[in-house]
């Protein structure tokens, strides 16, 4: 059996039209679909969000976006969707982050921060000082997601062990 692909990831965020302005600005996101209305109802959708949410959930607004390489992004805003400050707790279950790849990791900071988003780390890191140019910071989007960058592929950063 082949290995799996990676296909989208969704996110709830209490501003649908800010969050689709920030991610087709800041990362260059095609703008696919939405935002929409998804109701509760006797519908394919209606019956999967049944089955997902459970009973009662009424409805909420949906965008789809892609990344220049084709991973899907669907943000999610509910009526109660409500921003949160300091919601980051790492050491509870769940998504942490999600990351983007861009080698100039300083202009897409600056992009970040012009939309409402911020650096989180106070400078970017090496992972291997004076040895090889990959680097990595963490951000956040305006409602508190954490987004980490790199500047170099998954497999380049860790193949040669980053930790050890």
């Amino acid at each position: 059996m082949a290995g799996a692909t990676f296909s989208h990831i969704g996110i709830t965020v209490p501003d649908l039209e800010k969050a689709v302005e920030f991610y087709t600005k800041a990362f260059g996101m095609y703008h696919i679909m939405g935002p929409a209305e998804i109701l509760q109802d006797d519908s394919a959708i209606g019956q999967m969000c049944d089955d997902v949410f459970g009973k009662g959930w009424g409805s909420f607004r949906i965008a789809h976006l892609s990344t220049t390489d084709g991973i899907g992004v669907e943000m999610f805003e509910f009526p109660k969707t409500e921003p949160e400050e300091n919601k980051f707790e790492y050491w509870r279950p769940g998504l942490f982050h999600f990351c983007f790849q861009d080698e100039n990791l300083e202009e897409r900071i600056k992009i970040i921060e012009s939309l409402g988003g911020r650096q989180r780390m106070e400078q970017v890191r090496h992972y291997y000082p004076g040895e090889k140019p990959y680097r990595m910071v963490y951000c956040e989007d305006p409602f508190g997601n954490i987004i980490e960058l790199y500047s170099h592929s998954y497999e380049l950063t860790y193949s040669s062990g980053a930790y050890v």
